[in-house]
């Protein structure tokens, strides 16, 4: 190895003597290094081979070790620990005729080893500085892994649920999810990580800012289909969270399997050269989804050579698998020289992102110097449990009966009691579940609890067909449902107090798992009007990855705690919950509808031209179910009582200061609780139809028992102006409603100031 190093050592003298001319020491030594290289080399650089310990996609690829001699990959994933990654790093280095290091990326998605709760459930936390604190424990995972590169944040907005990739972002807000989009970037790529010429900190990792764009938008909540949108919809909607990533630092970006307005994204040059780089300034290195350039001849755009062109030509750098750059790239840019152009630009990028990551200095940074005893260690735990307790949103507690008392009898019921598969939930990664904590893990040494089955958590045969082979380790109990429930009842029956676990297995959500329909399976809500039978009080505590339609399971219970797939750590949050350890904090970022025909739906949508009436027939309604949704966008619960009081308003310049009080009651519960509230604004006359609300600002804090705080907030000039449908950034003066409150649905302080 001491060769190798005198030969990387070479690369950075003539990088050092390289023209003074280049904008940056990254740009020199990467100027120098491509001088050297082949065509053949170059276009290599644009590989990103499957190899290793994980299946993400449809194939996998073949002969990477052939091509690895050849100096025809630029980086590889789903290959992680130190050994693994040691083995692949040396036989790269020794066999490139440049020894150029290899980047290892892989989808640490929500946790690394120790697994945090789905996105969707961090982002139901409303705590900006847990997210980032989450991505950062990840990274430093990762990195002691072996890793340097993450598939993530994965930004879309979302609006219809029936979509299973909900569970991996923020939600429908576009406002929050920019924010989260910034934390979960700074996170992984710390502060060290954001000048982006100092990517090399050993405990940090690239992040990689998806699917872009509009994935989340896809016609009829179907994985990888259609997206046809106005312009002004997709820049106010859709594209903040991307840009926020962008003007975050992140490193690199994905493109998405998906078409937007006729040009699939991954072949689409407005979207990878006129905003991403040209509006956006984005300078990192731009990936494909997995075998996305492939796909684009499903598409309809041409055959391999073709759909690889047109690739190459709008800025797709880095092929994920496909191999058509390898295949076609020589004999392409022979035949046209833009093409050679791109190729030249692609590789520039790639290796413009393996320097800022340090891996020309020493291929081995990201593990050697990261510290090993980090992965499953205490303090990620614990941080696991904070994060999953903020997490978990309380959606109705009836008479107060939640939190549970010592003293009472308890009936744990349900399939999702004793589960641990299900708690780190679906793109866990390198997590095991095996290390996970269920429900029953942490409630079994408590005094006067019991435990029944009550039902499979899956009972279709052909479903399980479909999941198991994807590791959802679903088996069904040889007695029949009738038997199941009849065994439940009876302890039900013994109990003060039953708590029921239902929800979905975790591979029902995630990337291919659309739902059409989204209520609990039928044996699921079956037990759970059995248990309400019984007449005592339920508790209902939901462990999936995407809102459902619980319009009939809220009939049943007296409470509903979402816990959605919490985690390493699941079954300890839920249970310091329900015992009143912790209060509930965490607010839903995505609307729950009534019933499936609701859908889309969301908060911040726009007005009609005859808005909802009840007493008038020909208004914006349902005639069988109310336009309202079951729990809305910012609704959450909490054991502690909480008011507002003394909304001010004013301008400060450029700005918009708002604040008000918010005040524990004395009364009640009296362990610790955080609350959020909320900021909206509406635009009361403007040249184009505005929301109806608009998030934007919260706070959350901790109050004790009878404390009164005064919560400030400042509103920017620019988040009062939006784009119009050229695409042209507009500030319209005029009267803004102002309210704040605990919800979307619920804000009981509201005023109108005129900005301008």
């Amino acid at each position: 190895m001491m060769k190798l190093h005198l030969r990387i050592a070479t690369c950075l003298a003539a990088w050092a003597a390289a023209s003074v001319y280049a904008q940056s020491p990254a740009e020199r030594f990467v100027d120098s290094l491509m001088a050297q290289m082949s065509w053949e080399e170059k276009i290599g650089q644009l590989n990103l081979p499957s190899v290793g310990f994980d299946v993400t996609g449809p194939m996998l690829s073949t002969g990477v070790e052939e091509k690895m001699k050849q100096g025809l990959v630029g980086g590889v994933f789903n290959t992680f620990t130190p050994v693994a990654v040691r083995k692949l790093q040396d036989f790269a280095l020794e066999h490139h005729p440049h020894h150029i290091p290899l980047l290892f990326g892989y989808d640490v998605i929500h946790g690394h080893r120790t697994i945090l709760p789905i996105p969707l459930g961090q982002a139901a936390s409303w705590n900006l500085h847990l997210i980032e604190l989450g991505a950062n424990m990840a990274a430093r995972e990762a990195a002691a892994d072996g890793l340097n590169w993450t598939f993530s944040p994965m930004v879309d907005i979302a609006r219809d649920p029936r979509w299973g990739r909900v569970s991996e972002g923020a939600g429908e807000d576009p406002w929050l999810g920019s924010r989260i989009a910034e934390a979960m970037v700074k996170g992984y790529q710390m502060p060290q990580m954001q000048s982006h010429y100092s990517l090399g900190y050993p405990q940090s990792i690239m992040a990689c800012v998806k699917h872009f764009a509009l994935y989340g938008g896809a016609e009829a909540g179907r994985d990888y289909n259609t997206v046809d949108m106005s312009p002004y919809r997709m820049e106010n909607d859709y594209f903040p969270p991307y840009k926020a990533a962008v003007q975050a630092g992140v490193g690199t970006a994905m493109t998405s399997f998906n078409d937007v307005n006729g040009m699939p994204a991954t072949c689409n040059s407005f979207l990878l050269k006129d905003v991403l780089r040209k509006e956006w300034g984005f300078d990192g290195m731009v990936v494909t989804d997995y075998t996305a350039i492939n796909e684009l001849m499903f598409h309809g755009m041409g055959n391999g050579a073709e759909v690889a062109k047109r690739a190459l030509l709008a800025g797709a750098e880095m092929d994920m698998v496909g191999e058509l750059y390898l295949t076609h790239g020589d004999s392409l840019r022979k035949v046209h020289p833009e093409v050679g152009v791109a190729i030249e630009s692609a590789c520039r990028n790639i290796l413009l992102a393996k320097f800022r990551l340090g891996l020309f200095e020493d291929p081995y940074r990201a593990w050697k110097e990261a510290d090993s005893e980090v992965i499953m260690s205490a303090e990620h735990k614990e941080l696991a449990k904070v994060s999953a307790m903020e997490s978990m949103v309380l959606l109705k507690n009836e008479n107060r009966v939640l939190p549970l008392n010592s003293a009472q009898k308890i009936a744990f019921i349900g399939p999702q009691v004793k589960r641990r598969r299900d708690m780190i939930g679906n793109w866990s990664g390198a997590g095991d579940w095996t290390q996970s904590r269920s429900l029953w893990d942490a409630v079994e040494s408590w005094d006067n609890v019991s435990y029944a089955l009550g039902c499979n958590l899956v009972q279709d045969a052909a479903m399980m067909d479909q999941l198991n082979p994807h590791g959802a380790q679903l088996s069904l109990d040889e007695r029949s449902s009738e038997a199941l429930i009849k065994e439940a009842v009876k302890l039900a029956k013994k109990a003060d107090v039953v708590v029921l676990a239902l929800g979905e297995p975790y591979g029902m959500s995630g990337e291919a798992a659309s739902r059409s329909s989204l209520t609990l399976h039928d044996q699921q809500q079956a037990l759970l009007e059995a248990m309400a039978a019984t007449g005592k009080p339920v508790v209902l505590v939901l462990m999936n990855g995407r809102p459902l339609c619980l319009s009939e399971a809220d009939g049943s219970c007296n409470a509903i705690l979402e816990a959605w797939f919490p985690g390493t750590m699941g079954g300890d949050a839920i249970a310091a919950l329900l015992s009143g350890e912790q209060s509930p904090s965490g607010h839903l970022t995505m609307t729950f509808p009534r019933n499936e025909g609701q859908i889309p739906i969301y908060y911040n949508h726009r007005n009609t031209g005859r808005p909802f009436d009840a007493q008038q027939k020909y208004t914006s309604k349902y005639l069988d179910v109310s336009n309202r949704p079951l729990y809305a966008f910012g609704h959450g619960l909490s054991y502690a009582d909480y008011s507002l009081s003394n909304l001010v308003c004013e301008r400060v310049g450029s700005e918009l200061h708002v604040s008000y009080d918010l005040t524990r009651s004395y009364e009640g519960y009296g362990g610790p609780a955080s609350q959020v509230t909320q900021l909206y604004l509406h635009d009361v006359n403007s040249n184009m139809t505005r929301p109806v609300l608009e998030l934007k600002g919260f706070d959350k804090r901790d109050l004790m028992p009878g404390q009164t705080q005064t919560i400030h907030l400042v509103v920017s000039r620019n988040e009062w102006g939006y784009f119009n449908s050229d695409r042209h950034w507009v500030m319209e003066p005029g009267e803004f409603e102002v309210s704040v409150g605990f919800s979307s649905d619920q804000r009981p302080l509201q005023t109108t100031v005129v900005l301008d």
